[in-house]
């Protein structure tokens, strides 16, 4: 009896585990931004900072969160970057003057905001409402 217990639990980890790795971001920008779909090859070197504007030639001013569920879901499945590697990757510019890590937020709402407000602003949250004052993008390949 406690071994099925045990499997059932075990199961329901798996299952919820695997949930919450498909789940996806959604990438917003500020409304002035005009393009309406990038590439996960720019989003990666815009947010690694090797890349300042956008396809359209316009610059990008990509934002984080500081941590929590969205932000590990966008670094793994858009930067394929851990939490930590990301750090270690902007530290190391900073420190070499390559680069000024980007701007980060407590939470969605704070970013959201900060986005809507900033020309070229990008960054990420786990949802947004049609009342968000700001842009959806998609992603391609």
């Amino acid at each position: 009896m406690k071994k099925a217990r045990w499997l059932m639990l075990l199961l329901t980890f798996i299952a919820c585990k695997s949930a919450a790795s498909a789940q996806d971001v959604v990438l917003v920008a500020n409304k002035s931004v005009q393009i309406s779909q990038i590439s996960d090859a720019d989003l990666r070197a815009i947010f690694m900072g090797s890349k300042t504007r956008f396809s359209d030639g316009s610059h990008a001013v990509p934002v984080t969160l500081k941590g929590g569920p969205a932000h590990e879901v966008f670094l793994r499945n858009h930067l394929g970057e851990g939490p930590a590697d990301f750090q270690a990757q902007w530290r190391k510019a900073v420190f070499t003057g390559q680069g000024a890590m980007p701007r980060s937020f407590e939470s969605e709402s704070a970013l959201i905001e900060y986005v809507a407000a900033t020309p070229g602003a990008l960054g990420y949250v786990s949802r947004i409402s049609s009342e968000d004052p700001v842009k959806r993008l998609a992603t391609v390949k």
